[in-house]
């Protein structure tokens, strides 16, 4: 089935990029970026994107790594520094006299 008609991208293409990603580095995070990269393409006018998106992910091999599946576990939500620690900086001071 043709995902991008501008690009003339397939179904077809999006599962073998994503299948020979895993394949060379099971560590790898896919991006469509990367999908694209791998087919030597780029996206045009972003209209196959949500279709783009949904075959992508029905693929069995794109996969969060283990080691990146609970990265934000270990951070509080009520948190507003994101888990970042606080900064060094120091406050600027008024030139008042």
């Amino acid at each position: 089935m043709i995902i991008c008609h501008c690009t003339r991208i397939s179904d077809h293409d999006i599962h073998a990029a994503v299948d020979w990603m895993r394949s060379a580095d099971p560590d790898t995070i896919i991006t469509p970026g990367k999908i694209y990269h791998a087919l030597g393409k780029s996206a045009d006018c972003g209209g196959c994107m949500p279709l783009f998106l949904d075959t992508m992910r029905s693929n069995t091999n794109l996969k969060v790594p283990a080691q990146l599946a609970n990265l934000r576990s270990g951070i509080s939500k009520e948190s507003d520094n994101e888990g970042r620690r606080q900064s060094t900086r120091q406050p600027e001071q008024s030139t008042a006299p």
